[in-house]
């Protein structure tokens, strides 16, 4: 009888052993298929994404026009780009389109959040507002450039007729001619008006998630708006704000599609308008020097990874403060 019963106990045993064999098979069967259906955006991501990162890299240590067989240089590139002194123009023209970008778009959006997040105006239609300021965004660069260069038309253009109707000014002003700091301003005014909305969003999703009881006990206390703002709000929207303020300053140092297509200067160096990625532009395509502008490329690149991590390394010492 003992015997009996130890046998089935074994094939019990075996049974459980082999229905969890069976278990692990299915879910590593299952575990495939996750990696097939992966695998169109993984081929997809390694050759229009990590490949051109690869190649660009290998081709910033050759002379290549584009066409034909490249000759190694080493470093040759990276030396003239440092010594480039249209590069580094360039790149102070796309600082100060930026510099006016990101102080209009941070401060409209921290002032409509003020606005919308005042506990006793209590502003109703957020969700209209949000979808109104979110607009621009949406809108092509190439329509806003055309739009912004027809109104802005020193000769017939909407904006110089208004302003000597009323008086503002006496002769017409050539806001896009591509000279000084008002082509600067413009484009930084237009790519404000575009982004403000994606930032107001982002910020207003920041306040949304801090605990209410913050700023209602502010009010009891007698807390000013100043006060509530300066004490409450802006502390605990530093991460966001860390975010905004980063991925604007990827992009801003990477313009070139509005003050190529609003500038109507055609690649000439020396204007107002012409930033780095506007000088890579026009090194690589216009000039056929492939390989200078790859080595540009990475330049921006690092330049921009460092002022990336200045950012973090302020906001969090502010946070340590």
């Amino acid at each position: 009888m003992a015997s009996k019963t130890l046998t089935g106990t074994k094939k019990d045993t075996a049974a459980k052993a082999d229905t969890a064999v069976r278990k692990r098979g299915n879910v590593q069967k299952r575990e495939c298929y996750g990696v097939l259906f992966c695998l169109p955006f993984i081929i997809t991501f390694l050759i229009f994404n990590i490949y051109p990162v690869f190649r660009t890299l290998q081709m910033s240590f050759m002379d290549y026009k584009g066409f034909g067989k490249g000759t190694f240089a080493g470093v040759s590139n990276y030396v003239r780009a440092i010594k480039d002194v249209l590069f580094w123009d360039a790149f102070a023209n796309t600082l100060k389109m930026w510099g006016v970008n990101i102080i209009l778009q941070l401060g409209l959006a921290l002032l409509l959040t003020i606005i919308f997040n005042d506990m006793k105006y209590k502003m109703k239609g957020l969700s209209i507002f949000r979808a109104l300021f979110y607009l621009p965004n949406l809108i092509a660069c190439t329509s806003v450039a055309f739009l912004f260069k027809t109104l802005l038309d020193w000769k017939y253009g909407s904006f110089n007729q208004l302003l000597m109707k009323m008086g503002v000014i006496d002769t017409q002003v050539n806001w896009l001619t591509g000279e000084g700091l008002t082509a600067q301003m413009v484009v930084g005014v237009v790519g404000a008006w575009m982004w403000f909305g994606n930032s107001f969003i982002m910020l207003m999703a920041g306040v949304q998630g801090i605990d209410k009881t913050y700023f209602e006990a502010a009010t009891i206390d007698g807390a000013g708006r100043w006060q509530i703002f300066s004490k409450i709000t802006m502390p605990l929207l530093r991460p966001i704000m860390l975010y905004v303020a980063v991925t604007s300053l990827i992009g801003g140092l990477q313009l070139f599609d509005l003050p190529y297509l609003i500038s109507g200067t055609e690649g000439k160096p020396g204007r107002s308008l012409y930033t780095a990625v506007f000088y890579l532009y026009t090194t690589a395509f216009k000039n056929n020097q492939m390989g200078y502008a790859a080595a540009l490329a990475f330049v921006l690149f690092l330049i921009i990874a460092v002022f990336c991590g200045l950012a973090f390394k302020l906001m969090n010492k502010k946070e340590a403060d």
